[in-house]
């Protein structure tokens, strides 16, 4: 007999730093029907300062916000030891910014607004377990 019956499973805990907070939402709510953790920032600065980041498996930011941008947040999370997957969203996408974007780590960057199944494909490609090497 299984004796985890009454626990609720893990969900994988994913960031997010958002400074709309109507797209921060549709997001927050579209993620966690899809069955994540949502940690949800308004601020870049926020999300830096939550001792809790470590813990997530997954980091969506968008580029352009008032203090930090998306590209500096990847960064400041790297000095702190995370070392994850990140996917950059953007309103201002060109083929510069994905260059410099994937120069800095992120695994993805999707052109707002955002398609839901694309978002989901690039979660998916960016947390899926590594294949054992042969």
């Amino acid at each position: 007999m299984n004796s985890d019956i009454g626990n609720v499973s893990e969900r994988p805990i994913i960031l997010l730093v958002e400074d709309e907070p109507s797209v921060r939402r549709s997001l927050q709510l579209l993620l966690h029907a899809k069955g994540y953790d949502i940690r949800s920032y308004a601020s870049s600065a926020a999300l830096i300062g939550d001792p809790l980041a470590g813990e997530a498996v997954c980091l969506i930011t968008d580029y352009r916000m008032p203090e930090i941008d998306g590209l500096a947040v990847l960064r400041a999370l790297r000095a702190q030891g995370w070392h994850k997957p990140a996917i950059l969203i953007t309103a201002y996408h060109s083929p510069e910014l994905v260059q410099q974007a994937t120069g800095e780590g992120f695994s993805d960057v999707l052109e707002k607004p955002l398609r839901e199944h694309m978002l989901a494909d690039a979660i998916a490609r960016a947390t899926a377990p590594v294949p054992p090497a042969l």
